[in-house]
């Protein structure tokens, strides 16, 4: 049996993660949000940068991008634990719907975590809930965890096995 090690499923998921969200979320930033992709990277930067960030230009860009990328390897090393350490999620990583309901409460949980916690603590401003905040909350499920819980469960969870 070929056991890929979880460090390179890490990779697989993190980047996986981090170019799929990356395109939702400039799609929705350019088409749908009338704004632009470097206004969103630079948003991501401003969250530990603050506002300078959106006079940056292409360095506060490229900041955005490896704190984008770096959350998605964050919840994916997260996932990767959660799957080691319980046997649950292994099991459902197995069975028939066992990805996609896995992924209808981790991508949710991701968003709340990061909205109403992290980035509230870390710009001292409460998250605004309106349309925009519940389509981040749905849109996690199939952009951001669907990438992650499928990646863990393309292996055997099997050799995930302690």
């Amino acid at each position: 049996m070929n056991v890929t090690p979880p460090l390179r499923l890490l990779l697989r998921a993190g980047l996986t993660t981090g170019i799929v969200d990356g395109l939702f979320s400039s799609l929705l930033a350019a088409v749908f949000y009338r704004s632009t992709v470097s206004r969103l990277w630079q948003g991501v930067a401003s969250v530990p940068l603050g506002a300078a960030a959106f006079d940056g230009g292409a360095r506060t860009v490229a900041i955005g991008l490896l704190i984008h990328f770096g959350v998605a390897f964050g919840w994916s090393a997260v996932f990767l634990g959660l799957t080691l350490a319980w046997s649950w999620i292994r099991d459902a990583l197995e069975s028939p719907f066992g990805v996609l309901g896995l992924a209808a409460v981790y991508g949710p949980l991701i968003w709340i975590v990061m909205s109403l916690v992290v980035v509230p603590q870390l710009t001292h401003r409460p998250a605004l809930i309106n349309a925009r905040w519940w389509i981040q909350f749905v849109g996690h499920v199939p952009f951001v965890a669907l990438p992650i819980v499928a990646t863990f469960a393309r292996v055997s969870a099997r050799s995930l096995r302690l």
